[in-house]
C-alpha cells in the first residue's frame, strides 16, 4: 500500500546524524551491530555510522532498507523506535511503533513468556482485556503453549524470534519495524511471519524491513532506503534501489530482471536468496 504524500508525513528525519564513541554505554551495547562495516574511528575513538539523513514516510508506506552490514541499518530503526537517540537532526514520530529489532524483542530475561507477553503489550497501551482477547491468539502463532512458564533467558534464539514477533505483530501500533531477527529460525515459521506481515499491509501498517533477502524485500516494499559510507546513498522505487545497491556490490547484471513473485518462490524452496 503506498502512502499519500499529500498527508502529514507519519515519520520524518531532518538531517540526522549519530555518533558513536568507546566511552558510551550505547556503544558498546550494540558494538557487533556497527563495527563491521568499513566505518573507521577518528581520532577520539568516534565513528558516525550515518550523517545529514533526511527523509518523510507516510502511512500506509512500505520502506526496504539496504546495506551492507555495519552500514546504519539497525542504528536507523533503532532511531525511529526511541531506543536511540540523534547527536545531529531530529528524529519526529507521529504514530506508535511496534519493534522487531533485537531477538529479546524488548522482554526481560527473567520474567516467563506469559509475564513477558502481559508487559509488554501493556507497555504498549494495551488494556488488560485487549490483553487478554489476544492471548491465546498470540500464544497459538508463536506454537510456544508448553513454554508459557520458562524464563525468557532459557528460550533458543528461535523460540525468542517465534515470541517477539507473535507479541510485535498483535500490538496494533500503526508502523512495524522489522530487523534481520526472521533470519533466526525454522523456513516454515519464516514464511508464517511474512503471511502476517502481508496482513498487516492490507490493514494500512507502516512497514519498515531491514532484510538481505532480495525476494522478501521486491515482495513487500515498494519504497527502499540504501545506506552506505555514512549516507544515504538512495530512496526511491525499492527495484531501482537494489538495482543500485547491486551495481556498487558489482553483483548486477544488465537485463537480469527479477520477478518479485518467483524470487520469493525460489526463496521459500531454497531457504536462501540473499544479496
Amino acid at each position: 500500500m503506498a502512502g499519500d504524500p499529500s498527508t502529514e508525513p507519519v515519520i520524518s528525519l531532518r538531517d540526522v546524524g549519530i555518533r558513536f564513541a568507546r566511552n558510551r554505554r550505547r556503544k558498546r551495547s550494540i558494538k557487533d551491530l556497527l563495527v563491521r562495516g568499513q566505518l573507521g574511528l577518528d581520532a577520539n575513538g568516534e565513528f558516525w555510522p550515518f550523517r545529514h539523513v533526511s527523509f518523510d514516510i507516510h502511512q500506509g508506506e512500505s520502506i526496504g532498507v539496504v546495506g551492507r552490514n555495519g552500514q546504519g541499518k539497525s542504528t536507523l530503526l533503532s532511531l525511529i523506535a526511541g531506543v536511540l537517540l540523534p547527536d545531529e537532526g531530529t528524529v519526529t514520530v507521529r504514530q506508535g511503533v511496534a519493534p522487531l529489532i533485537a531477538l529479546t524483542g524488548g522482554f526481560q530475561p527473567e520474567l516467563t513468556a506469559r509475564e513477558n507477553i502481559w508487559l509488554v503489550s501493556g507497555l504498549h497501551g494495551m488494556r488488560n482485556r485487549e490483553i487478554a482477547e489476544v492471548f491465546d491468539e498470540i500464544v497459538e502463532f508463536s506454537e510456544l503453549g508448553e513454554f508459557l512458564d520458562t524464563p525468557f533467558k532459557h528460550f533458543s534464539s528461535g523460540m525468542k524470534v517465534r515470541l517477539a514477533f507473535s507479541v510485535v505483530s498483535r500490538l496494533n501500533e500503526p508502523i512495524l519495524l522489522v530487523d534481520e531477527v526472521l533470519a533466526v529460525g525454522d523456513k516454515r515459521f519464516r514464511i508464517k511471519c511474512l503471511k502476517r506481515i502481508e496482513e498487516l499491509l492490507a490493514s494500512g501498517t507502516t512497514l519498515f524491513l531491514v532484510s538481505h533477502s532480495e525476494g522478501n524485500l521486491r515482495r513487500y516494499c515498494e519504497r527502499g532506503l540504501y545506506l552506505e559510507s555514512g549516507e544515504l546513498r538512495a530512496d526511491g522505487k525499492i527495484d531501482e534501489v537494489i538495482e543500485q545497491y547491486e551495481r556498487d556490490q558489482g553483483t548486477w547484471v544488465e537485463g537480469d530482471d527479477v520477478d518479485p513473485e518467483q524470487a520469493q518462490e525460489l526463496a521459500e524452496i531454497s531457504g536462501d536468496d540473499s544479496f
